[in-house]
């Protein structure tokens, strides 16, 4: 298993497929949700990582990587994504981020050189548009992991897939963060505010929403995409805070069309 090194923080990640010689940016990495281990990347991960090589940090705190007590800030997290970069040797790399993974991957892209294209899924341009806490559940409760997926996708997504769902709570409880892991990572998202800096993310960006977000307002993304220059808004009928797992099948062909366009 592969780890990368931040400073004494030791950082598990996984990175899967070749990627291709004729691309000038052969990677893609994913930005998590607060709390939630690579398990939420399961519906993008096989997808991308044939044209693509797909890159799935741990964000501290989650599955195997470290968990040094907190707080976080947005901009050590996004260390944290360089330093795993780095390790894996991406020289230039796509993003996709998830609310706090979207902060990120906007920090990433204000600050790194390997940053390219963006993709933004129920994400505001500052911590106050988002509203997390429902997220939130003790990994060692499955009652309670399971009560709290309502607040990240649809009703009907859950009435629907009864099977899925039991094996989210099983990936959840091996891989989400403790409380406190999740306390520190809250901070993070306090503290974070990009709207004033915007117009400094030069990067193609195409921010994506499902329409029934409860966690993040769909007009926090309409504000996002229009506030950076080089954005575009993309709602999705019938999709909660994590569209890109009920919804994984049009993303994809959203994200991939999107990362291979001139």
């Amino acid at each position: 298993m592969p780890y990368a090194a931040n400073g004494d923080v030791d950082l598990y990640y996984e990175a899967d497929g070749e990627g291709s010689p004729d691309r000038d940016v052969d990677a893609v990495a994913f930005c998590g949700e607060i709390g939630y281990g690579p398990w939420q990347w399961g519906w993008q991960h096989a997808v991308v990582a044939g044209p693509y090589r797909a890159v799935v940090p741990a964000t501290r705190g989650t599955a195997d990587s470290d968990a040094p007590p907190g707080p976080y800030t947005v901009a050590r997290l996004a260390s944290d994504l360089d330093a795993v970069l780095a390790d894996a040797g991406v020289d230039a790399a796509h993003l996709v981020g998830v609310g706090l993974g979207g902060a990120v991957a906007l920090r990433a892209a204000l600050g790194s050189g390997r940053v390219r294209k963006l993709v933004l899924v129920g994400m505001p341009p500052r911590g106050t548009g988002l509203n997390p806490d429902p997220l939130w559940a003790d990994p060692a409760d499955p009652e309670a992991l399971e009560a709290s997926l309502r607040a990240a996708v649809s009703d009907g997504f859950l009435d629907i897939q009864p099977d899925i769902v039991s094996r989210i709570v099983e990936w959840r409880a091996r891989e989400d963060a403790d409380r406190d892991a999740w306390e520190a990572t809250r901070a993070a998202l306090r503290e974070f505010d990009c709207s004033d800096r915007l117009y400094e993310v030069t990067n193609e960006a195409l921010v994506i929403h499902g329409r029934e977000d409860a966690v993040c307002p769909p007009a926090r993304g309409e504000e996002l995409a229009a506030g950076l220059p080089r954005g575009s808004y993309h709602p999705v009928d019938g999709a909660g805070h994590l569209a890109n797992v009920e919804a994984s099948r049009a993303v994809n062909d959203r994200i991939l069309g999107f990362f291979d366009a001139e």
